[in-house]
């Protein structure tokens, strides 16, 4: 398959790439990998993302604070600062001035895991108003928690993505008529992801992503192993499947969305 390949979400931070990081970000042009969003989900990571994006020129990065840093033990939310997400936001907030930082993310609502839903509310409404304050369109994880997570969208409108979209067809169609792009990764592709391959095929040309969320979530025919952006190849022939397109056209378009929402020409 032709085609450039732009991963609007990826973790190559994550411990799984330890063993051979560089070697794997290496190969990635050479698969057709034209373009990476590195997302953090701390101040820690905020700041390692930047550093990949340094060092790669095909990386960019979005810096935030994900929710589940709230109760993560090795978070630098609580390692650091302790527990204070306002004194960490502070702390991210001027590393936004960087070139290379194209998002405020990865944020948003989890309500799978025991997350105090007050904090992380007022954690994510802080940073969707950073982002405006920025003209920086924010990078959304909405985990079992539609319905906050619109109300929020709605009251302030924000440039920006839902990656790993599970929503239904019709949030799809409000969302991006809102002007917001829509993400979808290796999970569509699996056998009970209905909802999904719906709204997938209703999203309008110009408001869809493909992402990895790498380590995590690898397409068939590669799932349960480590996944890279590479794989969304995968992903791109399976999408192209349902919305009655060629994958390569595709993944074109898929770029273009990507350096539109991050601003990069």
């Amino acid at each position: 398959m032709a085609g450039p390949i732009f991963d609007s979400h990826a973790h190559y931070q994550s411990h799984q790439f330890d063993g051979d990081r560089e070697a794997l970000l290496q190969s990635l042009p050479a698969a057709g990998v034209a373009g990476v969003v590195e997302c953090a989900t701390d101040f820690a990571t905020s700041k390692g993302a930047l550093e990949l994006a340094a060092a790669w020129p095909f990386v960019w990065a979005a810096l935030g604070i994900h929710p589940e840093s709230l109760i993560e033990e090795d978070a630098s939310t609580n390692t650091r600062f302790s527990g204070d997400w306002k004194a960490e936001l502070a702390a991210i907030a001027p590393l936004l001035a960087e070139k290379k930082a194209v998002a405020v993310g990865e944020i948003g609502l989890d309500y799978h895991w025991p997350i105090p839903k007050d904090a992380q509310l007022e954690l994510f409404e802080a940073q969707i108003r950073l982002a405006l304050e920025l003209d920086k369109p924010v990078i959304v994880h909405d985990r079992e928690a539609h319905a906050d997570t619109y109300a929020l969208l709605k009251k302030y409108r924000p440039k920006g993505v839902l990656h790993c979209f599970s929503g239904s067809a019709e949030d799809a169609a409000w969302l991006t008529a809102q002007g917001l792009y829509i993400g979808f990764g290796g999970a569509a592709t699996f056998k009970g992801a209905k909802r999904a391959v719906k709204a997938a095929a209703i999203v309008p040309p110009d408001k869809l992503l493909v992402e990895t969320d790498c380590p995590y979530m690898a397409p068939e025919p590669c799932r349960g192993r480590r996944c890279d952006s590479s794989l969304i190849a995968h992903t791109a022939a399976f999408l192209a499947e349902v919305r009655g397109e060629e994958a390569e056209r595709l993944l074109e378009t898929t770029c273009q969305n990507a350096r539109a929402l991050f601003g990069l020409g």
